[in-house]
C-alpha cells in the first residue's frame, strides 16, 4: 500500500512479482522514474523543468562558460541545450554572448533574475527531496546519499564527488 500525497488517501496496488523487488538495480529504476515524475510536475507547476534548474546550477558554478561546456557536463545534447538556453534567455534568466577569443561559440551567464530563480529552485529542490526521502532520518538520508555517491563514482561520474587528490 501507497500513499496518494496529493489526496493523502491509502492507496492499494498490485505487488510486484518478489524476484523485481528483490533487485537493487530495479528498485533504483523504479524510484528514479518516481522522483522523476515527482520532480517534472512540480518544476512544470512553477514554471521551469529540471533541466533548467540544472543549467542554472552549472552556471552557478562557473559564471563564464560556453554553452557547449555547459552541455557536456550536464550531459545534454548540444542541440538540446540550445532550446534550453533560448528558453531560459527569453525569460531574462541568462544572457548569451559571442565569446571574444573564438567568436564560433557562445559564453552564457546567469542575470540577477536567474540567481533569485536560481534561488526559488533551490527551495523547490529541497522541497522535492524532503519529501520524497519522508520515510527515511538524517542518518539513512547521508548513509544513501554517501552510497548513491560510491556508485556513480563507478557509472555516472559527472555525479561522483570531486576528487581530493588522497
Amino acid at each position: 500500500m501507497a500513499i496518494d500525497v496529493k489526496t493523502q488517501k491509502v492507496i492499494a496496488h498490485p505487488r510486484l512479482p518478489a524476484e523485481l523487488v528483490d533487485s537493487t538495480s530495479f528498485l533504483l529504476k523504479r524510484l528514479g522514474f518516481a522522483a522523476k515524475g515527482r520532480s517534472m510536475d512540480a518544476f512544470e507547476e512553477a514554471g521551469f523543468n529540471p533541466y533548467s534548474f540544472a543549467v542554472l546550477a552549472a552556471l552557478d558554478e562557473s559564471a563564464h562558460e560556453t554553452q557547449g561546456a555547459v552541455a557536456d557536463a550536464l550531459g545534454y545534447d548540444r542541440s538540446q541545450m540550445v532550446g534550453i538556453l533560448d528558453e531560459l534567455e527569453e525569460q531574462g534568466l541568462v544572457e548569451r554572448r559571442r565569446d571574444k577569443v573564438d567568436r564560433r561559440r557562445h559564453v552564457v551567464e546567469l542575470t540577477a533574475d536567474g540567481k533569485k530563480a536560481l534561488a526559488k529552485l533551490r527551495v523547490l529542490m529541497k522541497h522535492l527531496d524532503d519529501e520524497f526521502l519522508a520515510p527515511l532520518d538524517a542518518v539513512e538520508r547521508d548513509t544513501l546519499h554517501l552510497l548513491l555517491l560510491k556508485l556513480a563514482q563507478r557509472h555516472e561520474p559527472r555525479c561522483a564527488p570531486l576528487s581530493t587528490g588522497s
